[in-house]
């Protein structure tokens, strides 16, 4: 019997940090949209988590970790592609790391900040085949501006999903279409066009361009 087919999934990721650096509790959130293709079908879910006193380092890791551990719950090795505007959590995952692990979890530098969110994140994305990418936030990326959205709103609000829930992304993006964005933009055309890179295990470059 052949082997089935690899699931793909790309997640769309940001976080928010409310007063990010002051001195006073600073509320945060993180989010993101997944989209995951299985048997020939696309689905999307949304997910958000929220901590009432962060950093936005913190909460990009902890939004990856919780986007992975929900992947793991479908009970499959899958090969995903997440996308961040978070360089620190992307060029952590791509540069540093891997000096890290070599050396017993230590940096040249120092202590390494946020060590125990680094560590749960490497052994989560070890139950899958995992690729990491950046783009610039805020810069009109419709899936990257629905993340940052979940994730502001997690903050403000203190809420957190119950684990990855029907996403809204579709009637998000009707609304903004209608203010005069995104009109060009064919969401489904732009998964496929990740999801083939990803299948074929092409290397993504660090900064996505898509």
């Amino acid at each position: 019997m052949p082997a089935l087919p690899v699931p793909i999934a790309v997640l769309h990721l940001d976080e928010s940090c409310l007063g990010n650096g002051r001195d006073r509790p600073t509320p945060g959130g993180a989010g993101g949209l997944i989209e995951v293709q299985a048997g020939g079908r696309l689905q999307r879910r949304d997910f958000f988590i929220h901590a009432p006193d962060t950093t936005n380092n913190r909460m990009a890791l902890a939004g990856a970790i919780a986007a992975l551990q929900l992947l793991a719950g479908k009970g499959q090795r899958l090969r995903a592609l997440l996308v961040s505007d978070s360089e620190y959590l992307v060029k952590g995952m791509r540069e540093w790391v891997p000096g890290w692990v070599a050396r017993g979890w230590k940096r040249k530098g120092g202590e390494i900040e946020n060590l125990e969110l680094w560590r749960v994140l490497v052994d989560s994305a070890h139950r899958h085949e995992v690729q990491w990418a950046w783009v610039r936030g805020h810069r009109g990326h419709p899936k990257n501006e629905y993340a940052n959205d979940l994730a502001v709103r997690a903050a403000t609000d203190q809420v957190t999903s119950q684990g990855a829930v029907e996403s809204g992304f579709g009637p998000w993006l009707e609304q903004r279409r209608a203010r005069g964005q995104f009109a060009g933009y064919d969401p489904d055309q732009a998964f496929q066009r990740l999801a083939a890179r990803v299948a074929a295990a092409e290397p993504i470059p660090l900064a996505l361009q898509e």
